[in-house]
């Protein structure tokens, strides 16, 4: 299968999660407010962008860290098809709590 579909899937799972994963969000708004909010000049609403973006981009990350260790400890130079998959499953676990408000919201 071509890699791109891997990747799109990966993306697809974080920004699911960084939309609607209510509890990563607040949490992560309440940090944002306090250490971006004058950089983002006070405004909710960038602030809330912010705070999404860096949810969607801690689950790319830590979804990644099963495919990086599983190179690793196989010796691959290359990522190989079957870590691109643990990297789409871990991104999937990881947008499961969101998988309800995303069916229920819609996009």
């Amino acid at each position: 299968m071509n890699r791109n579909f891997y990747f799109v899937g990966i993306a697809f799972f974080g920004m699911i999660n960084g939309i609607f994963n209510q509890l990563a969000l607040i949490f992560t708004l309440l940090y944002v407010q306090l250490l971006a909010g004058p950089l983002l000049f006070g405004s909710l609403s960038l602030t809330l962008m912010f705070a999404s973006l860096m949810v969607s981009t801690a689950t790319v990350i830590l979804g990644g860290i099963p495919a990086a260790i599983y190179e690793r400890v196989t010796g691959g130079s290359e990522s190989s098809d079957a870590s691109l998959w643990i990297w789409l499953a871990g991104t999937a676990l990881l947008a499961l709590p969101a998988a309800g408000n995303f069916l229920k919201i819609g996009l």
